[in-house]
């Protein structure tokens, strides 16, 4: 699995705008609604299934990273989206750091062994510092986006 099989360029947000955990979830989810293959769904659907998931432990993998997803019923493939937070934002995340890097996982309810592939290798993608460092010093969606498909490449299959 690669990156830009399951991230799209329009699945990118440079800045979200919220400030709080269940205000940045909605916005992922709704930008999820608005510019994915998620058809049949509203946001506050997925919402509700995000929220169910993080009530069993924060998606908050610590450095600043939250990789927040959800299994739904009926989906066609799996679907990500990409967002930054200038400003970081309060996780609970198993370090307490505020969160800047956020990647949402939309899954097919049966499609677990994907499920996991996808987490592991955003985890991957995302443990070096300096990477992190790269993409949160940018702001342009393109940009983050090359950025991130160029360091796909280099992890491998």
């Amino acid at each position: 699995m690669r990156l830009n099989d399951i991230l799209q360029p329009s699945n990118l947000i440079a800045a979200v705008t919220a400030t709080d955990k269940q205000a940045v979830l909605a916005e992922l989810c709704a930008h999820a609604c608005h510019y994915s293959a998620v058809d049949g769904f509203t946001p506050e659907q997925i919402l509700s299934a995000v929220l169910d998931r993080e009530r069993l432990g924060s998606t908050g993998v610590g450095q600043g990273i939250a990789i927040p997803h959800a299994r739904l019923p009926g989906l066609a493939r799996l679907t990500a989206v990409y967002a930054q937070s200038p400003h970081g934002i309060p996780f609970d995340a198993i370090d307490q750091e505020p969160v800047t890097i956020l990647f949402l996982l939309l899954v097919p309810e049966s499609s677990s062994g994907l499920h996991l592939k996808a987490l592991a290798r955003i985890a991957r993608l995302l443990k070096g510092d300096e990477l992190r460092r790269r993409l949160r010093a940018l702001r342009d969606p393109a940009a983050i986006y090359q950025l991130l498909l160029e360091e796909d490449n280099k992890v491998g299959a």
